[in-house]
């Protein structure tokens, strides 16, 4: 499979002291933060996710969610349970968004979870044993989203008005991204912390002015509620993580091996087949499977899935909001869970 990067044009803001006025309270994670070991998962596994005939664990507990297609087609397809055999119970766990997978990964109730790129770093950096493992897509599934009818146009439109978004995920920090390129603080605007679904409620019954969406909900609700999407930024969304727990990847990393080559084969296949995946998608969503062939256009899957420098170029970014919106303690928590987030053994090790 030939992998495409896309080009970035990130760069490194100075962000408003008025974030702080807006930051959702800070995630209260525990545990030790390893040093970074990019070669663990090839060496531990040996390369490779084959059995044999004996597991280092009886249980898999992984999450999906719809913000990542792969999940989804790993689960529908079966790839675990075909590889793992009877001897490995594979438990799933759907995730709601990147702040519920962060909140499975750290309570232990999934080994492996879904999230965006700035959630993974935000989890880290306050002491989440979290290592990302896999690439699982580079999407644009966040954008400003309004209801049809509105008169506002622009981000600057958004000065004094109400935003719903859900702290902790990529479309909070694109939201604040999204500001601060238009000038504006987020003390200029009130953030209503809402869950995804719940933010995209608020915005069709009128109880916010806009919302800083997610797909596949912000599809939907573009195709069912005429809502319109008034600021788009594809360098403002960070990449998808899939990511594993730091004792799972300990103890069991033949079975965090196997994961990694079953989303490899899942992207292949995905790749491949796109309308099959949009159909996926919009029975795991309960959306119109053209609504689902939006989120998949708006998905770049065809992606080198090896965490490296183009995660980190975006991550280093969204790193200065952290601090500065009060979500992460200091630049050095940011810095040092920069350094330690990425194992890149599993990706490169990967055969689909």
């Amino acid at each position: 499979m030939t992998f495409r990067t896309l080009p970035t044009t990130r760069t490194r803001a100075s962000w408003a002291g008025g974030l702080a006025l807006a930051a959702a309270s800070a995630l209260v994670l525990t545990g030790c933060v390893a040093g970074e070991d990019a070669d663990t998962g090839a060496q531990a596994a040996g390369g490779t996710g084959e059995s044999t005939g004996e597991w280092s664990t009886d249980t898999l507990d992984i999450d999906f969610a719809t913000y990542n297609p792969l999940s989804l087609v790993v689960k529908s397809q079966g790839y675990l349970e075909d590889a793992l055999g009877d001897d490995v119970t594979v438990n799933w766990t759907q995730s709601a968004g990147s702040n519920k997978a962060n909140e499975l990964l750290r309570a232990g109730a999934v080994d492996v979870g879904s999230t965006a790129g700035s959630a993974a770093l935000l989890a880290r950096s306050n002491g989440s044993p979290i290592k990302t493992i896999d690439v699982y897509s580079q999407p644009e599934w966040s954008a400003l989203v309004v209801p049809g009818d509105s008169t506002i146009t622009d981000v600057e439109g958004l000065h004094g008005k109400t935003i719903a978004a859900t702290s902790g995920t990529d479309p909070y920090f694109f939201l604040l991204q999204a500001l601060d390129q238009a000038g504006l603080s987020a003390s200029d605007v009130t953030i209503q912390n809402l869950q995804h679904a719940d933010g995209r409620a608020a915005l069709e019954n009128g109880s916010v002015d806009a919302w800083s969406g997610l797909d596949p909900i912000m599809a939907a609700s573009q195709a069912e509620s005429g809502t319109k999407l008034i600021y788009r930024n594809v360098d403002f969304n960070s990449y998808g993580f899939l990511n594993a727990t730091e004792s799972f990847l300990d103890a069991s990393p033949d079975v965090a091996q196997v994961v990694v080559d079953s989303y490899e084969k899942a992207r292949a296949w995905a790749i491949d087949n796109p309308d099959a995946t949009a159909d996926i998608l919009a029975e795991a969503a309960g959306i119109d499977p053209a609504v689902a062939s939006t989120v998949i256009d708006r998905t770049h899957l065809d992606i080198d899935p090896a965490p490296g420098a183009d995660q980190r170029a975006v991550l280093e970014t969204v790193g200065p909001i952290l601090v500065e919106s009060g979500d992460v303690p200091s630049q050095d928590d940011v810095d040092a869970a920069l350094d330690s987030l990425f194992d890149d053994g599993y990706a490169r090790s990967a055969t689909s």
